[in-house]
């Protein structure tokens, strides 16, 4: 017998590397420093009003739309199976690492409740937002500082995977508070708490994904050192300690189960289809239309609309890095951009495929320079009285805010499809007999696992785990089921066939019983 998947789930982590720099806005003139203003934005509970307000509406919004009714998806269970949740742990590939699930124990361990864990990370996502746009009030003024969390929010990816137990968006917010932190450690030149603060965030992102730890720290680290006359040799020690300290697990990981951290990376390499010259853009961009998950990103064009934004985006932060450099902020506009960039590098022309939630980091950060030049041009047109232009802006921003909140709804009804499909089957199979402790191995046999209380296996592939004697042979202790897709014969002959309802989110599927 050997049951081989067809379908397979949005794989977490990938290894690569390349050198970037953040640079700070330089001097003028040889011999003469400019610096950004230390407060321009003043102190006072006033100032932390607005980005509080963003982060209220962040969390609104999530628990509003996107909680009820909501399940976990693939990647989801396998994060959240192993700290408790409804079923064992579930293999946990190379590519992975454990920060979300980190993140998740404090509810996971106490109750399988999905809804509960929506809200935990609903409202822990809007607190990070917060703390992320709290660590750039020395540095922007509020209606940039307003501006760019409003943008960032207002996505929905960003919107979407703010109660997920998914990782990306927590490198997002790791990624804009890291650079924030080195931005003012840049600026300042006490480098003391600053510098810790960098290397906190730094180290959250690696322990989420080593591999966006990488490209996070490496254009930090650098300018660190290399910017004449704001070298800050403490702050490069901190960025890379805080990368290596994020690290740790995942390669204390490696060194148990992978026969160290290369043969790790190489694993992770083949499970990611292999890491090269691959241009992605466009995959991206196909995405948008609301593919969680474009692997192989062979379809067309559905809806053209809502990739507008895009083309936009470089304009509006060239922009915003112009309208910032005369305002004497031009240092982190710069900075914004360069580790926005170096974040985006692998996802766009290194991995053959495409996922909205890989961009969250770079999305945060161009948020910065985006709402610089968004905030100059109400500016200006309001001190010019032009009230067609502030209009004409308004319908701009609420038509953009309108296609991402339809994305999100259909995101969300595709979603929760998926996931009823995972339950119904769970529930098919617990019917048929197959309750805990059990286990299911073959197609989409984690999520059904998952929802089924069983422990999923498989004999090949990316998650292989068992063998096809080995599976026999717990079939002889526990129920054991194997799921094929409608259509295909069984995996061996003489087992008990189990029909298993059709939904819309899900292949049809079969399950059939060892004996």
């Amino acid at each position: 017998m050997h049951v081989s998947p067809r379908v397979r789930p949005e794989s977490e982590g990938r290894e690569a590397g390349a050198p970037g720099s953040g640079v700070p806005e330089s001097a003028g003139q040889a011999g003469v420093r400019t610096s950004v203003p230390r407060n321009p934005a003043g102190r006072g509970t006033g100032l932390l009003r607005w980005p509080a307000g963003i982060a209220v509406v962040f969390a609104a919004v999530q628990l509003c739309f996107v909680v009820p009714g909501s399940g976990l998806s693939w990647d989801e269970t396998v994060y959240v199976s192993q700290v408790g949740g409804n079923a064992p742990p579930a293999f946990f590939s190379a590519p992975r690492a454990r920060g979300i699930t980190y993140l998740v124990a404090p509810v996971a361990a106490f109750t399988d409740s999905t809804t509960m864990l929506r809200i935990y990370l609903a409202l822990l996502s809007a607190a990070g937002l917060f703390a992320a746009l709290w660590i750039w009030r020395k540095v922007l003024p509020p209606p940039v500082l307003v501006g760019a969390g409003a943008l960032f929010a207002g996505l929905w990816p960003t919107l979407f995977y703010g109660p997920a137990a998914m990782p990306n968006l927590w490198c997002a917010l790791g990624a804009l508070a890291a650079t924030g932190w080195v931005v003012r450690a840049l600026r300042d030149g006490t480098g003391g708490a600053e510098a810790r603060g960098a290397g906190a965030a730094v180290a959250l992102v690696a322990l989420m994904r080593p591999a966006d730890g990488f490209w996070l720290a490496l254009p930090a680290a650098l300018v660190a050192v290399a910017l004449p006359g704001r070298r800050r040799p403490g702050l490069c020690a901190a960025v890379l300690a805080g990368l290596v300290a994020g690290c740790a697990p995942w390669a204390a990981e490696a060194y148990a189960h992978y026969g160290g951290v290369a043969a790790r990376l190489h694993r992770a390499g083949e499970i990611q289809g292999g890491l090269g010259w691959n241009i992605a853009v466009d995959d991206h961009l196909r995405a948008l239309a609301g593919r969680t998950l474009c692997r192989p990103c062979d379809i067309g064009w559905e809806s053209p609309a809502t990739t507008l934004w895009w083309a936009a985006l470089p304009l509006l932060t060239a922009g915003g890095v112009v309208v910032a450099r005369r305002a004497g902020r031009g240092a982190a506009a710069l900075a914004a951009v360069v580790v926005g960039v170096s974040t985006a590098l692998p996802y766009l022309f290194l991995v053959g495929y495409a996922a909205p939630r890989f961009l969250l980091p770079a999305y945060a950060l161009l948020a910065v320079p985006a709402a610089e030049c968004v905030t100059h041009i109400v500016t200006r047109a309001r001190r010019a009285r032009r009230p067609a232009g502030l209009a004409l802006l308004a319908l701009t921003l609420t038509a953009h805010l309108t296609v991402q909140l339809l994305v999100l709804s259909h995101v969300i009804r595709t979603s929760h499809a998926t996931a009823s499909d995972f339950a119904a089957v769970a529930r098919a199979l617990n019917r048929a007999g197959v309750r805990p402790p059990c286990v299911v191995s073959g197609e989409q046999a984690v999520p059904v696992a998952y929802y089924a209380g069983c422990v999923s296996r498989q004999t090949s592939g990316h998650d292989a785990s068992t063998t096809p004697a080995s599976l026999r042979a717990a079939a002889r202790d526990v129920p054991t089921a194997v799921l094929v897709l409608e259509g295909d014969g069984p995996p061996a002959e003489g087992l008990r066939s189990v029909p298993l309802p059709t939904g819309r989110g899900v292949a049809a599927l079969r399950g059939y019983l060892l004996p």
